[in-house]
């Protein structure tokens, strides 16, 4: 029932602002809707690769060893391997929940998952190092890391305290 509540929350979005851009011109609302349809054929495939790919990962993970390091009794350590895991993970977001969704089928526990995927949000290295410190002054790139390190861990925690999900 949610998930049809935010497929139609979404669709409504999309047709207000198809409404607004056609407002403003054609040409905006044509070039806007390519765009989004351009977007759309690129993306799909990649995602259809990263949920094949994770049902894959689940089911070749052994649910003994993530039992045992991310598992919901894990505790400390698993959140520590859960944070550092979800920092050094390449890629986007088909890579990343696609790892997420493999763990929890695998066995992880939920606030150990929401600690990698808040780590890997926050602090992927791959972005930290090419993107972030190639733009951005390098002390304000160290300063946002240093301030949000706890986000995971306060994440997690949020989800022990709030129980199963």
């Amino acid at each position: 029932m949610m998930v049809l509540f935010v497929d139609v929350l979404l669709w409504t979005i999309a047709a207000m602002l198809a409404v607004v851009a056609a407002s403003r011109g054609r040409v905006l609302f044509r070039d806007s809707a390519r765009e989004g349809l351009v977007d759309f054929v690129k993306l799909i495939p990649r995602i259809l690769l990263g949920v094949v790919g994770a049902g894959y990962i689940a089911a070749l993970l052994p649910q003994e060893v993530v039992g045992r390091w991310l598992g919901a009794d894990s505790g400390a350590t698993g959140l520590a391997i859960a944070m550092l895991g979800g920092a050094l993970t390449p890629g986007g977001p088909v890579i990343g929940f696609s790892i997420g969704a493999a763990a929890i089928k695998g066995g992880a526990g939920a606030p150990q998952v929401i600690a990698y995927t808040t780590a890997w949000a926050l602090f992927a290295f791959q972005r930290l190092f090419i993107w972030e410190l190639g733009i951005m002054p390098a002390r304000l790139v160290w300063l946002r890391v240093a301030v949000s390190w706890p986000l995971p861990l306060l994440a997690a925690l949020g989800a022990m305290l709030l129980g199963r999900p």
